[in-house]
């Protein structure tokens, strides 16, 4: 596989989790409908930075593990793949329906920018998908961990800003397509499951051939 297929697989696994409704695109939405667009956008900006922190402590994890416990880095990858097939099933049988997206307490721009970045930085899922899921792509076969990173936190904030400030400044539309038609949601969730069982296994192809080629050449 090359790099170049790497950011590709990255692109669409990303594509596929942050365009499922959740907590964050809710966020963002309740913000724009309830004070414009700026504070919509004031809402995403927050998300992206914690974004790009939890990117910053994914790629510093991967590079001290890949350093220092190099032996521990292919079981990580096969056991990262397993959970996201395990998430692709959960997206794929749920039925994901928005009912509501907020009262709109939040008052100020910064306040909007604020409690987005808390939001992402305290989601836990956040976490688990940086420890499980983010080493399938940052590999030293492909040169420094730390460049590595930055270009797929650019990436990860690119596609934050494309997703959820299309919601923001579509905030009514994204409202009717949410909340008063659930089968479009279940549809997304549901191919975005599939795609991570895709990406899931690719991966772990990936990374048993690059075992079985490293076992050849050791012998």
């Amino acid at each position: 596989m090359t790099y170049s297929e790497n950011l590709w697989l990255y692109f669409t696994l990303l594509f596929g989790i942050i365009i499922v409704p959740g907590m964050d695109m809710l966020f963002v939405l309740a913000n724009a409908l309830t004070g414009g667009r700026g504070r919509g956008m004031a809402a995403t900006a927050g998300i992206m930075a914690g974004g790009a922190v939890h990117s910053l402590y994914g790629a510093i994890g991967v590079g001290i593990l890949a350093s220092l416990l190099p032996s521990l880095f292919a079981p990580l990858l096969f056991i990262g793949a397993a959970y996201m097939v395990w998430i692709g099933f959960t997206l794929i049988r749920s039925s994901i329906r928005v009912e509501t997206v907020g009262d709109g307490a939040v008052r100020t721009d910064w306040r909007a920018f604020r409690q987005g970045a808390i939001t992402c930085l305290i989601n836990p899922k956040a976490y688990l998908f940086m420890l499980a899921v983010y080493p399938q792509f940052l590999k030293p076969a492909y040169g420094p961990i730390w460049m590595q990173g930055v270009i797929m936190g650019a990436m990860t904030l690119a596609t934050q800003f494309a997703i959820y400030g299309a919601v923001a400044f579509t905030a009514d539309r994204s409202r009717t397509l949410l909340i008063v038609n659930p089968a479009a949601t279940i549809l997304i969730g549901r191919v975005a499951g599939a795609l991570l069982i895709l990406v899931a296994v690719l991966t772990a192809w990936h990374g048993w051939q690059t075992e079985v080629s490293f076992s050849a050449g050791g012998n």
